[in-house]
């Protein structure tokens, strides 16, 4: 088995991962704040720890998604332009948004560290045992991953049709 062939199955199975990681924390932040409003409107009990609870599951979700997202070519793309200019300049913009990506994601690794090592000793009012750097950890995460999955691209090539990106896509029925 190729190298090209092993990276390409370690990124499936990262993929894998970031979905459930970032479906996990999906679902968590669905069940909090619902909870935390039944606690307070209904119970007359409000509690101090649903919403910065949910904030550390968005900020996951985002970030970890995000690079999911990515992978999966499913992110928010204007396309009018690269579909008005011929195929060779079609390519080379699909380099510049690479390079692009790679600068941001260089970019979230290095200073989403520095976040998190100025923060470290912070921690969150209502989760006292928590720092903040953790809570922004997922911010260079997210980078990592993301310059993980641009390397696979620009290697490796796009992930094959068998990839389970692919799993639910429409069926054509006849």
């Amino acid at each position: 088995m190729t190298l090209k062939r092993h990276y390409a199955q370690a990124m499936e199975r990262l993929y894998v991962l970031c979905v459930v990681l970032s479906g996990v924390a999906l679902v968590a932040i669905t069940l909090i704040i619902p909870f935390g409003v039944f606690m307070r409107y209904v119970m007359n009990n409000p509690q101090s720890w649903p919403e910065p609870a949910s904030v550390v599951m968005m900020v996951l979700f985002s970030f970890v998604g995000g690079a999911a997202v990515y992978r999966a070519n499913v992110h928010i793309a204007v396309e009018s332009l690269t579909q008005a200019v011929s195929p060779r300049v079609r390519g080379y913009m699909s380099q510049i948004v690479q390079l692009l990506m790679a600068l941001i994601a260089i970019f979230m690794i290095g200073y989403g560290l520095e976040l998190c090592q100025i923060t470290w000793h912070q921690s969150v009012a209502e989760f006292p045992g928590l720092p903040v750097g953790l809570v922004y950890g997922p911010i260079p995460l997210g980078g990592a991953l993301t310059l993980l999955f641009l390397i696979e691209k620009v290697w490796v090539g796009p992930a094959p049709r068998t990839s389970i990106m692919f799993s639910d896509e429409a069926v054509e029925m006849e």
